[in-house]
């Protein structure tokens, strides 16, 4: 299952980078059109454009480099009740619903619908990563009021 799941990651994240790629493009057109150059001196369009496109041009360079990291990345598979670990995915009951988690090394907080279940990417930057880190199924934390019922 992890090796499918991966796949539809890979799938995910190309289909937002070509989402994201025309549009810094339509932004950046708009920041250097003639037409949005300023009538008067408190005119800012041309000044909002850029700032979008420059904008838009940082996540298009964050979300390629989470696409190179996906596309070489392979995810252990993990003993049932073998401690969490970068790559594990992990079944756990956050405040009564069952929630998964999948612990990567880039596009956190991203939430990917895969096999009927909404999985949540977390990466180490995450308090939830480093908190899940070393734990174990049956274990549970109090802030967030987390139990962890599987790890695969």
């Amino acid at each position: 299952m992890k090796s499918q799941l991966l796949e539809h990651i890979r799938a995910e994240l190309r289909a937002r980078l070509e989402r994201l790629s025309k549009a810094a493009c339509e932004a950046h057109a708009a920041a250097t059109d003639p037409g949005s150059k300023a009538e008067g001196k408190y005119d800012t369009r041309s000044l909002e454009a850029s700032y979008l496109a420059v904008g838009q041009a940082r996540q298009v360079d964050e979300l390629a480099a989470s696409v190179r990291i996906f596309e070489t990345l392979s995810l252990p598979d993990f003993e049932m009740n073998g401690e969490i670990d970068a790559g594990a995915l992990v079944e756990a009951d956050l405040n009564g619903e069952t929630t998964y988690f999948l612990l990567v090394p880039a596009s956190g907080g991203t939430v990917i619908a895969h096999g009927g279940r909404e999985i949540t990417l977390l990466t180490p930057e995450s308090a939830l990563y480093r908190k899940l880190l070393g734990m174990r199924a049956g274990e549970s934390l109090d802030a967030p009021a987390l139990s962890v019922t599987e790890v695969s």
